[in-house]
């Protein structure tokens, strides 16, 4: 018993990946069919690897194809998580963009059957060639880690998205990940490439690696119809599975739609579907049609494995769809002969993989849960597990000894058909870290994340905080199994909730919000908040700051704070005479101990809840302008938070949906469009197209912020055509040339000259117009290195008595980031119209 025990544990911990993957909060068991081709898979010993750059790289119907149809072990490898990219569901951005498109990630493989691995790489926006790339990713880092996972995953082959021949044709990141993956290919199996890995991983050579391309590559449909043909598989990826109900590329769709923050909701097709994979190294496929032939996939190819394929054969031959549990028997002579096998990595895989089937077979339900969603260091909680049996087999369940658990019963007789719930505490040690994203506890660097526990590289997350260890005894055969300890709660809409459960500071200091801006010398205030997680007593708060802005009070008593209790305090912040920029964070002081950690929640219905804890800093900025617009109206596009930025230089803003605009304008001396509103509410913007002619007419000033070339005409984008392109500037440091220094929109109220354009961040712009009506006037020049200059990042028009504006200028990332120049052009944009008079502001508030 004790040798099946531990093969259990070592299969599980060998599988610590994908079971982290599999434990998405609730198990959700597989109907009869879903278990058959479950013990279908259990015969098919491949493996494959997917590579790309981003989160929505993937190629959701190939990696599907090879999960359900080939029955493949598939995994994705994002270098990066998309860190770099917008969003479409809120207003996060970088790492907790970041975070949220991790946990898509994670949603999409659950849909279609694959893993998820990821390298430390940062997505720090658009890349134009990959020696830029290089030059901000650290290259021996990220082949390090991409070596690190194929030694540990074992790939038969290797996808590339991405043609590793073409730099420069494309996003930088791209083109980099497929060249990374050709140099890696080969150094995996050098037993002199990152010699510390195999202290505990051994070299390992894939067979083969292929381009997954299309007709898109080739420029058009034609162009790939006259190519040769030659190292081109084509496969067949529209199968249906009666399984499921669905085709591959059904699966493929709603695995796809998982990228909401991306918008990427897709819809299913049906019927032939092909996909094309050229070869490019390795041994060639002696079958064009599959890209494992030539590759031993089944059980022979483990010592000592044709008995377990001709018993596993005899297993699928008789299994009875209306009574599956008819197969228990089997399946345990079949796990008694994969134990056997010397072999450890296909038998540790398989016998996971058996585990699980059995359990599935059987209906065994686990679950451990707390009702609260977070707790402290040195809290004792109470933790409700249930165990239930829905067949008609007998388990023996053993709670395996734990320190930080206590429990009323350590073994439990669940006898078929049987449900026992028993009650256990959690005892969180008194030193503890706060949950956060592994790789977001360290500095990063701005191509680089960084954390010294290697044996974390290449996975999306770390798993439940805690964990309940159990051995489930059946036939005499013990199984191995880890129940993580969630948060269950009942939601009067969406019903019964199972979420991560969280650890986090004793004490959270956040301020109300991340950028306040300073347009003059009033003072104005600054909300600090105090959340006590536990009960705390007596203490201070105070405000740190940079040298010259004076801040009263100095600090503020704490009185004894209870367990949840939320108190908020206003600091009075004047800053100094001249321009200045800076950042202040709030530090509470109890006894000998300090806080000044942040709890950042992310919340959305379609992944798990997400915390991210961090020190709490908010920038000041006194940009030293002046803003003549009193009120603006705010049309809301995919999410940004360039409506707080007007209001932190004083206008009044009003805030609009698309379709709630009103039908008089006049009142505005601006009218601003948020980001990419012409791409995510296209006919409703197209309806307001009348409205905002006629209020620029009239005198209005219309300005409107990027958007994506994607399916948008030249006369879509207000009352004269623009033609938009792909053109951007990437390098956040590129020479910006003031092509017309005396326009207003560069002189009134507030002079721009190149200092505005210094500590830009992530980029200077993106999708310029290339083409645009004679009316309107190019303001600046920029260009990225070796590229002709692009005008067309910020463009101006008269139009009757009013004004069009026109930018791609990526005001959405410099103004939460503070940077003081951004503001002054802004204020610039939105008081082109209007006598240059300063607004007195009489509350003094400037908050973003």
């Amino acid at each position: 018993m004790k040798k099946n025990f531990i093969t259990s544990i070592i299969a599980l911990l060998f599988l610590s990946t994908a079971v982290a993957q599999e434990n998405r909060l609730a198990h959700k068991q597989p109907n009869t069919a879903e278990i058959y081709h479950n013990i279908e898979k259990l015969g098919f010993l491949g493996t494959a690897l997917f590579i790309a750059a981003h989160p929505d790289d993937e190629n959701t119907r190939l990696i599907s194809w090879l999960a359900n149809d080939k029955m493949a072990r598939t995994a994705y490898l994002s270098l990066t998580r998309g860190d770099g990219g917008q969003n479409l569901i809120g207003p996060q951005l970088r790492e907790q963009l970041g975070m949220i498109r991790t946990q898509e990630l994670l949603e999409a493989r659950n849909i279609d059957g694959g893993q998820q691995f990821f390298t430390r790489a940062n997505d720090f926006g658009y890349s134009k060639h990959p020696d830029e790339t290089l030059e901000i990713w650290d290259e021996q880092a990220v082949m390090e880690d991409m070596v690190r996972i194929i030694r540990d995953f074992k790939p038969d082959v290797i996808i590339n998205r991405f043609n590793h021949r073409t730099p420069g044709t494309t996003h930088g990141h791209h083109t980099t990940s497929a060249m990374l993956s050709m140099k890696v290919f080969d150094l995996a199996a050098n037993k002199n490439s990152y010699p510390n890995q195999l202290e505990g991983l051994d070299t390992w050579q894939a067979q083969r690696v292929f381009f997954n391309t299309s007709w898109w590559f080739y420029g058009s449909q034609e162009a790939f119809d006259a190519a040769d043909k030659t190292n081109l598989l084509e496969i067949e990826a529209g199968t249906y599975y009666p399984y499921k109900g669905l085709s591959n590329s059904e699966i493929a769709a709603l695995s796809r739609s998982q990228h909401k923050s991306q918008g990427f909701g897709s819809t299913g097709s049906r019927g032939s579907q092909t996909e094309y994979l050229e070869f490019l190294k390795g041994s060639f496929p002696s079958d064009k049609s599959d890209l494992f032939s030539g590759i031993n996939t089944t059980w022979t190819r483990v010592k000592g494995g044709s008995r377990v394929q001709t018993l596993l054969n005899s297993i699928i031959a008789n299994y009875n769809f209306k009574k599956p549990t008819e197969s228990i028997p089997a399946l345990f002579e079949l796990r008694s002969k994969i134990e056997k096998l010397k072999e450890d990595h296909w038998k540790n895989i398989k016998l996971a993989e058996l585990d699980q089937v059995i359990l599935d077979i059987t209906g065994v339900y686990l679950e451990a849960s707390i009702n609260t969603a977070t707790a402290t260091a040195g809290e004792n909680l109470k933790v409700k597990v249930e165990m239930t049996n829905r067949s008609n087999q007998n388990y023996e369940v053993t709670l395996l000894p734990n320190k930080l658990m206590e429990v009323d019963k350590s073994q439990v007789s669940l006898n078929a058909a049987k449900s026992f719930t028993l009650d256990a505490t959690l005892k969180i040690p008194a030193v503890y870290e706060a949950s956060s994203p592994y790789y977001l506890k360290e500095k990063s660097t701005l191509g680089m994340y960084q954390f010294k526990d290697r044996t974390l590289t290449g996975k999306p997350e770390t798993g439940a905080e805690f964990v309940i260890r159990t051995i489930l005894k059946i036939n005499n055969t013990e199984l191995y199994r880890e129940i993580p300890i969630i948060h269950k709660r009942t939601d009067p809409v969406r019903g019964e909730v199972n979420e991560p459960f969280h650890i986090v500071p004793e004490v959270a200091v956040s301020i109300e919000n991340p950028v306040y801006v300073f347009s003059g010398n009033s003072t104005q205030p600054i909300q600090v908040s105090v959340k006590a997680n536990k009960a705390l007593s007596t203490g201070t708060l105070e405000l740190c700051h940079p040298d010259g802005w004076n801040i009263t009070p100095r600090d503020f008593n704490l009185t004894e704070l209870k367990k949840g209790e939320e108190r908020t305090f206003i600091f009075n912040v004047q800053p100094p005479k001249n321009a200045s920029r800076g950042v202040v964070s709030g530090l509470v002081k109890i006894g000998a101990k300090t806080y000044s950690q942040e709890v950042i929640k992310i919340d959305y219905d379609h992944i798990p809840d997400q915390q991210l804890v961090r020190n709490n800093e908010s920038q000041v900025v006194k940009p030293g302008l002046v803003n003549s617009a009193r009120t603006v109206a705010y049309i809301n596009g995919a999410g940004d938070d360039v409506a707080q930025a007007i209001e932190a230089i004083g206008s009044k803003v009003f805030k609009f949906e698309p379709n709630e605009v009103p039908n008089d304008l006049s009142k505005y001396d601006a009218v601003v469009v948020g980001i990419r509103a012409f791409n995510v509410a296209k006919e409703d913007m197209a309806a307001l197209q009348p409205r905002l002619d006629t209020y620029v007419k009239n005198g209005g000033t219309l300005m409107m912020q990027y958007n994506t070339n994607r399916r948008i005409s030249p006369d879509a984008l207000g009352p004269l055509p623009i033609t938009l392109s792909r053109k951007r500037v990437t390098d956040e440091n590129a020479t910006v040339t003031i092509l017309k220094p005396q326009h207003k929109i560069m002189s009134a109220p507030n002079a721009i000259t190149s200092k505005d354009f210094e500590d830009w961040v992530q980029e200077r712009g993106l999708y310029f117009p290339t083409k645009w009506d004679a009316a309107f006037t190019p303001i600046l020049g920029m260009h990225d290195k070796q590229e002709e200059m692009t005008t067309g990042s910020l463009i101006v028009a008269e139009y009757g008595d009013g004004h069009i504006i026109y930018t791609g200028l990526s005001l959405f990332r410099e103004l939460p980031a503070g940077v003081s120049g951004a503001y002054k052009l802004l204020a610039n944009m939105i008081s082109l119209g209007v006598e240059n008079q300063p607004i007195e502001n009489k509350d003094g508030q400037r908050k973003l």
